[in-house]
C-alpha cells in the first residue's frame, strides 16, 4: 500500500506544473546508490522545482523560493534557507491547485527575470 499515495501526488503536482508552463522540462538529475532513480526537476529559462519523495512526505523545492510571492502560504518547509523554499505534502494534506500554478508561474517569470 505504501508509496500508492505518494505516486498519486508526484502526478498531482507534475500535471500542475505542465499546466502552470506547458513549456516546462523535465529532467532526473541527481542519481546515486542512495537515490538510483534520482530527482525530478523541472525547469524554464533555469530550474523552477524539484520534485522528491519521502516516506512520509512528497517534497516540492523551488530554487528561488525565497524571493517568490506566498500570498497563499504554500510554502512550509525551508523556511530558512537562504533561496529556496518548499513545499511538504503530507498524505492527508490538500494542495492548492490554482495556488501551486500561481506559484509556478512566479517562479518562470523570475527566472526569465
Amino acid at each position: 500500500m505504501g508509496s500508492d499515495w505518494r505516486e498519486s501526488r508526484v502526478g498531482e503536482v507534475r500535471s500542475l506544473i505542465m499546466r502552470a508552463e506547458p513549456d516546462a522540462v523535465e529532467e532526473v538529475k541527481w542519481r546515486k546508490p542512495s537515490n538510483p532513480e534520482g530527482v525530478p526537476t523541472f525547469s524554464l529559462d533555469g530550474l523552477i522545482c524539484t520534485l522528491e519523495t519521502y516516506k512520509d512526505k512528497v517534497k516540492v523545492t523551488f530554487a528561488k523560493g525565497a524571493t517568490l510571492p506566498d500570498p497563499a502560504k504554500l510554502f512550509n518547509a525551508s523556511l530558512g534557507a537562504g533561496v529556496r523554499r518548499a513545499i511538504d505534502i503530507n498524505e492527508e494534506d490538500t494542495l492548492d491547485a490554482d495556488a501551486f500554478v500561481a506559484l509556478v508561474r512566479a517562479a518562470v517569470a523570475l527566472n526569465r527575470g
